[in-house]
C-alpha cells in the first residue's frame, strides 16, 4: 500500500512507531494473523518494582495499531499461569469471540492459543481481560484502529492510556474494599457553586459510610443539583500510583513533538474504579470522537472521561516548549500524565498530587450533553425510527454493605433485558445510588438519547456514564442473537454482581 504523507504526517507515523504504547504498522503481513500474548511483566512504579500482566503484542509492545481496511486477524496466546480471556471493548466481533467468561467459550487455559478473526470498527477502542482481578492488576491495552484519514493528516498521534495502581494484589483491594475498611472519598452535593469547568462544586466531606442512609427522595432535586446535603461517594479506594503508558510523573513519558504541530491524543480511560479529568494546561483543545466514534467538535482545555471510556483531542501546539498534558484523578489531588516536548525544550519536574482538588466528573452531565454524533455524510448516526422496544434499567447499591445491583439482582440471579434481531431499543438507565456507573454494553454501539428528560441526538459510544440520581437513555439496534452482556465498568461494582445480560433473539 503507497500513501503522499506530509512531513508532519510522516512524523506521525515515525513517533506512532516508537511511542511505547503506538504500535507497529503491519499493512504488510495482511496475509499472517498478528500475535498477542497475555503474560507478566514488570515495570518501575515510585522507584520499586512491580509484577503485573499485559497483553503483547509481535514486537514487544502492549496492544494493537491497526491500518485502514485490516482486519482483526488475532492469534492470542495465554503465557499466564493462570486462566484468562479477552474482550475486544467497543468492538462487533462474532459473539463467539466477544471474550466473555463460558458465554459462550470458557476461560483459556495456560498455555492455550486461541484465533480471531473479524470486521474491525475504526477509532481508539482497547483490550482487557474480562476477569476483574486481571484487569486490575493491569492485563489490558490500547487497541487502535486507524481510519483513512489517519494516515493522510497532518497530525502526530500519541496514545495516553491511564490505570490506576495497587502494590497489594487485586483479590486483596476487593476484599478490603468490599469489607468497608477501604478509605472512601465522599463528596457533599452542594447547590450550584460553578467551577471553571460549569460543573456543580463538590466540597470534600467525611469518611466512608453508606450515602443513601436518612435521605427521601423528597431531599434529591436534579435541576439545580441541591440534593438536599447528600453525599456522595467518588472513588472506593486510594491506589498507590495512577499511571500514564505505566508510568507516574516521578519518570513520565516525554514525546517529541513539532512546534505549532498538532497533535490527536487518543485518551483511554483502562482504570479499574478511577474517573479523569484530562487538562491540557491551558491549550486549546478540540474533543473529536468519544468511544472511538466521531462528534462534532467540543472546544475547551479539560475533559472528563469515567472508567472505559475514550476521548480524541486535537491539540495545535505552541511554537517550542514542554507541554505537560494531565490526567486529573476525580474529586482529588492526585494525577498523573504525560509531556509533549519540542527539541530542546527544558522538562521539568511535576508532582504528582496538586495543590487543590479536581472536581467530581460530569455530575449534571454536562459534557455529555454538548456531545452531537457526527458522520462524513451529515446524515444521522442512527436513523431515526420509533422504539420497538423499552427498558427501564434501575441502578442501585450501597457502601455498607458493598453491593450493587441492576434492577435489583445481581449476576447469577439476574433476569435477562430481551429485544429481537434488528428491533430499535431504547434502554433507560436511571440510577438510584450516590455512585456514578460507566455503563457497557456488548457487541452494540449505541447513541445517547436523552439526559434527565431533555431529547438529545447524542455521541455514539459502548459506554455511557450515569451519574448519582441521574437518568439516561440510549438507543440501539439489536444485533447478532445472543447473550450480550451489559454491566458496570467500575471493576468493584462488576465483581459484586452490578451486570446483566442483554438477550437478542432472532
Amino acid at each position: 500500500m503507497t500513501q503522499d504523507l506530509t512531513r508532519r504526517g510522516f512524523l506521525a507515523v515515525s513517533a506512532a512507531l516508537a511511542a511505547t504504547t503506538a504500535l507497529p504498522r503491519l499493512t504488510f503481513a495482511q496475509g499472517l494473523p498478528l500475535t498477542l500474548t497475555a503474560q507478566t511483566r514488570v515495570i518501575e512504579v515510585g522507584g520499586r518494582a512491580a509484577t503485573i500482566m499485559g497483553l503483547t503484542n509481535g514486537s514487544g509492545n502492549q496492544g494493537l495499531f491497526l491500518d485502514p481496511g485490516q482486519r482483526f486477524r488475532v492469534d492470542l496466546t495465554n503465557a499466564l499461569e493462570e486462566e484468562t480471556i479477552i474482550h475486544w471493548h467497543g468492538q462487533i466481533p462474532p459473539n463467539v469471540q466477544d471474550g466473555v467468561p463460558n458465554l459462550p467459550l470458557p476461560l483459556m487455559k495456560p498455555g492455550e492459543t486461541r484465533s480471531f478473526d473479524y470486521a474491525p470498527i475504526p477509532g481508539t477502542f482497547w483490550m482487557h481481560s474480562h476477569v476483574p482481578v486481571q484487569e486490575m492488576n493491569l492485563l489490558a491495552a490500547p487497541l487502535i484502529v486507524r481510519r483513512p484519514e489517519d494516515l493522510t493528516a497532518d497530525r502526530q498521534e500519541v496514545v495516553m492510556f491511564l490505570h490506576d495502581f495497587a502494590f497489594q494484589p487485586a483479590a486483596e483491594v476487593l476484599e478490603e474494599i468490599m469489607g468497608g475498611a477501604a478509605s472512601h472519598d465522599m463528596g457533599a452535593m452542594a447547590p450550584p457553586a460553578q467551577n471553571q469547568n460549569g460543573m456543580s462544586g463538590m466540597m470534600s466531606g467525611g469518611a466512608g459510610k453508606s450515602a443513601m442512609s436518612g435521605m427521601s427522595m423528597g431531599d434529591m432535586k436534579m435541576g439545580g443539583m441541591d440534593m438536599g446535603g447528600m453525599a456522595m461517594d467518588l472513588n472506593d479506594f486510594d491506589f498507590d500510583a495512577y499511571l500514564a503508558n505505566d508510568r507516574t510523573l516521578a519518570d513520565p513519558e516525554v514525546i517529541r513533538v513539532e512546534r505549532k504541530g498538532r497533535v490527536l491524543l487518543r485518551v483511554i480511560n483502562a482504570a479499574a474504579a478511577t474517573s479523569f479529568w484530562i487538562d491540557t494546561g491551558g491549550i486549546p483543545a478540540r474533543l473529536v470522537a468519544v468511544d472511538g466514534h466521531p462528534v462534532t467538535p467540543v472546544a475547551g482545555t479539560k475533559f472528563g472521561l469515567a472508567m472505559a471510556q475514550r476521548l480524541d483531542l486535537e491539540i495545535d501546539l505552541p511554537d517550542s516548549g514542554a507541554f505537560p498534558i494531565l490526567a486529573l484523578r476525580e474529586g482529588a489531588k492526585e494525577r498523573t500524565g504525560l509531556i509533549l516536548a519540542t527539541a530542546g525544550a527544558e522538562v521539568r519536574r511535576i508532582e504528582d498530587r496538586g495543590d487543590t482538588e479536581s472536581g467530581a466528573f460530569d455530575i449534571n452531565l454536562e459534557q455529555e450533553l454538548n456531545l452531537r454524533a457526527l458522520t462524513p455524510d451529515g446524515a444521522p448516526a442512527l436513523a431515526p425510527r420509533p422504539a420497538d422496544r423499552s427498558h427501564m434499567i434501575m441502578l442501585s447499591g450501597s457502601m455498607q454493605p458493598y453491593l450493587w445491583t441492576i434492577n435489583g439482582q445481581t449476576w447469577g440471579n439476574h433476569t435477562p433485558i430481551t429485544a429481537k434481531t434488528g428491533e430499535r431499543v431504547h434502554l433507560t438507565f436511571h440510577n438510584m445510588s450516590m455512585m456514578g456507573h460507566p455503563m457497557h454494553l456488548h457487541g452494540h454501539v449505541f447513541q445517547v438519547v436523552n439526559i434527565n428528560g431533555q431529547d438529545i441526538s447524542g455521541a455514539m459510544r459502548d459506554t455511557v456514564y450515569v451519574p448519582p440520581m441521574a437518568m439516561v437513555t440510549i438507543a440501539l439496534d439489536a444485533g447478532e442473537a445472543a447473550r450480550w452482556m451489559l454491566h458496570c465498568h467500575h471493576m468493584p461494582h462488576l465483581f459484586t454482581g452490578m451486570m446483566t445480560e442483554f438477550a437478542v433473539t432472532a
